[in-house]
């Protein structure tokens, strides 16, 4: 299926059935893996919103939210440079910390949020994306510890993620043609 977000035109990639089939075997795993544990899910806003929400309603076990907010693209084009517009907003000193991406694909954001979030001297710290591009990735990440999907270098919006502010209420995941 094809549909049309401003300028550009995108293809079905990934259906809303698939990514809730995922998502509760993430949350299980997390669930396992952080029992009798108080982790702290931190979203990266506004990308991670739905995913981390869908998440979290299947997770067992007790646990916190936070949010931070930082900018690094116009469009569909990389920006290098990270502008941090809401930053930690509890302290994180020796919590248990999975951070919550929509997707990772050069790396940036991550080496910058990680950064941020090791300063605070957490217990531990791990990341959970719902995609990661590995042929896009620039930096090794021994953090990124749960995988919603692997994609190739695509740029894809729905579910949300957005092209030019538009697309994130999609529930399926669509890409660039």
């Amino acid at each position: 299926m094809r549909i049309e977000i401003d300028d550009k035109a995108f293809d079905m990639m990934l259906e809303y059935e698939q990514i809730k089939k995922r998502i509760r075997l993430l949350a299980i795993q997390l669930s396992v893996d952080y029992e009798n544990r108080h982790p702290v899910f931190i979203g990266v806003l506004n990308g991670s919103f739905i995913f981390l929400a869908d998440l979290i309603k299947e997770i067992g076990i007790p646990l916190e939210i936070s949010f931070v907010k930082v900018s690094s693209y116009k469009g569909d084009k990389r920006n290098l440079k990270i502008k941090e517009e809401i930053g930690l907003q509890m302290s994180l000193k020796d919590r248990d910390v999975i951070l919550v991406e929509d997707i990772v694909d050069s790396g940036h954001t991550l080496e910058y949020l990680l950064n941020l979030i090791k300063k605070e001297d957490p217990a531990s710290v791990n990341v959970c994306t719902l995609l990661l591009k590995p042929k896009s990735v620039k930096t090794k990440f021994d953090e990124i510890a749960y995988i919603g999907f692997e994609i190739p270098d695509d740029f894809v919006v729905g579910y949300g993620m957005d092209y030019n502010g538009l697309g994130r209420n999609l529930k399926d995941i669509y890409k660039a043609v």
